[in-house]
């Protein structure tokens, strides 16, 4: 059995890391300090990347889906689309899908490895931290009793839904927001956490939001609610998309000057004013963006397990311990974590 946390990144991902981290000199290096120093590092397993994902998905069986959970866009409600857990804690039950992870040894995790505070690189660990990858601890510790047991692979906004059609990955926790059309590809646990869109700018830039910004460009990355936000807002002239793999582009972006904005959610947001403290957070709240968890379609009792990790991450303060350690700072009262809804 594996005993250790794997990260598992492409050369670009952690080159674009560095290159972040040059420009932005000593303010980078602080802030990832900073999270070094809130969360230390654990030993890394030594566990292979190439997997056969069709051998996998071959072996499963599909389950019947509650009538509940039929494609219809009129009636979709993001935030009560998933499935009820079973009373308890969770459970690993004989032939389920997590039986079949904990014969493996390890859950594989498609997450970022670029996104301060929620799924990072830390450099000077050599670990992937943050709020996204404390969920996925937990619910490694459910299936194996042991929080580590995680192989992470460091995957783009655009490759999340692929990587969990094909079965490159059990589970994806990457600041996704659950919506409508992603649900028809995969399926989402319960919200885990609340963000709203905003705008990131230079310190001393005028602009108010993205109703400031017509004609101008503003970054995000692709494959991500932003972009589609960015390119239908109603402002004239229309905004200039400039779409990039990850957020730290974006970042770079802006202190280079080549775009006047980036526009997602104020969680990743945070994370970027955090590595530069010569940008801010401006505009109002443009749209609810809530995170889940993305599972296959194919096994719906793994997602009523993770609900069930879930559940418990609410009710025995590890939601909130997260929340603090990640996101508002020590010495912080955490809000109430997002309450369950269910589609059965």
């Amino acid at each position: 059995m594996k005993t250790g946390a794997r990260d598992v990144s492409g050369a670009r991902l952690r080159t674009t890391v560095v290159r972040a981290a040059a420009i932005l000199a000593s303010t980078l290096l602080l802030a990832v300090a900073v999270g070094c120093a809130a969360a230390p590092g654990t030993p890394g397993a030594t566990v292979a990347v190439a997997r056969n994902a069709a051998a996998r998905s071959g072996a499963d069986r599909a389950v019947s889906r509650p009538a509940a959970r039929s494609a219809d866009a009129a009636a979709c409600n993001p935030r009560a689309a998933s499935l009820r857990p079973a009373p308890g804690p969770p459970q690993v039950t004989p032939g389920s899908s997590m039986a079949k992870i904990l014969a493996r040894g390890y859950l594989i995790a498609g997450v970022s490895q670029s996104t301060y505070n929620f799924g990072y690189f830390n450099p000077l660990n050599g670990q992937t931290e943050g709020f996204d990858i404390d969920m996925i601890h937990a619910v490694a510790k459910a299936i194996f009793g042991n929080a580590n047991n995680v192989e992470f692979k460091g995957i783009t906004d655009d490759q999340r839904i692929p990587d969990i059609r094909n079965g490159s990955v059990d589970i994806v926790a990457h600041t996704m927001t659950i919506s409508c059309d992603r649900l028809k590809s995969v399926d989402f646990s319960t919200v885990y956490f609340e963000a709203n869109t905003r705008v990131l700018v230079l310190k001393d830039s005028k602009a108010t939001g993205l109703a400031s910004l017509g004609g101008q460009k503003v970054c995000a990355t692709a494959g991500s609610n932003s972009a589609t936000i960015i390119s239908s807002y109603p402002v004239t002239p229309r905004l200039v998309l400039v779409p990039v793999p990850q957020w730290t582009d974006c970042l770079v972006l802006l202190q280079q000057g080549q775009v006047a904005a980036v526009s997602t959610d104020d969680a990743i947001l945070a994370g970027l004013k955090a590595q530069d403290p010569f940008t801010k957070i401006v505009g109002p709240r443009l749209a609810p963006q809530p995170y889940g968890l993305a599972i296959s379609k194919q096994h719906p009792d793994f997602v009523r397990f993770v609900n069930a990790v879930l559940a418990q991450e609410r009710a025995d303060g590890d939601w909130a311990a997260s929340y603090v350690r990640w996101v508002s700072g020590p010495g912080t009262a955490p809000p109430s974590p997002p309450t369950a809804q269910y589609a059965d």
